[in-house]
């Protein structure tokens, strides 16, 4: 199983976005939509699950929930929880207590992974307006027949593209 996970699209879908995520099942949206319409088209993908961000403030993106707790199932092994937030730095419980496999956030722009206590933290970085000097990515995890997550952050544009 493959899942799409992307932040801070801050209004834009760049056209880089939907042939990155074909074939995966699910797409995550992690904050800062921007506009809804970027949901409906990424919904011509996969099933799309989102949380709102902090420019998230009016229209049907405000109506975003601020956090998301996705299940994915995997037969015949134990279902995993993935956590979704906009920041991290307003996480509010311990998810290794709450057995999640992982927590995806965005805000920052800045595209990363580690595992702490058992638990993954991915960060997808932005694909939408470039900030500052920061690439444009996307990340999509995979999920093994053996239950584990793997992450992959997709690179969308060189630094010195738009």
């Amino acid at each position: 199983m493959k899942i799409g996970v992307i932040s801070d699209t801050h209004g834009l879908l760049r056209p880089e976005v939907l042939p990155a995520l074909k074939g995966v099942d699910q797409i995550l949206h992690l904050g800062d939509v921007g506009k809804i319409s970027i949901l409906k088209e990424l919904e011509t993908i996969a099933p799309v699950t989102a949380v709102r961000g902090n420019v998230d403030r009016e229209g049907p993106c405000a109506k975003l929930p601020e956090t998301e707790v996705v299940l994915v199932e995997n037969p015949p092994h134990a279902s995993l929880y993935l956590y979704m937030l906009h920041d991290l730095k307003t996480i509010h419980l311990d998810p290794a207590a709450a057995k999640f496999a992982a927590v995806l956030s965005g805000h920052t722009h800045v595209p990363n992974y580690f595992t702490q206590k058992g638990v993954l933290y991915l960060n997808p970085g932005s694909c939408g307006p470039r900030r500052f000097e920061l690439p444009v990515t996307l990340a999509v995890l995979t999920l093994n027949r053996d239950g584990e997550l793997t992450p992959q952050i997709v690179y969308l544009a060189s630094p010195s593209r738009q």
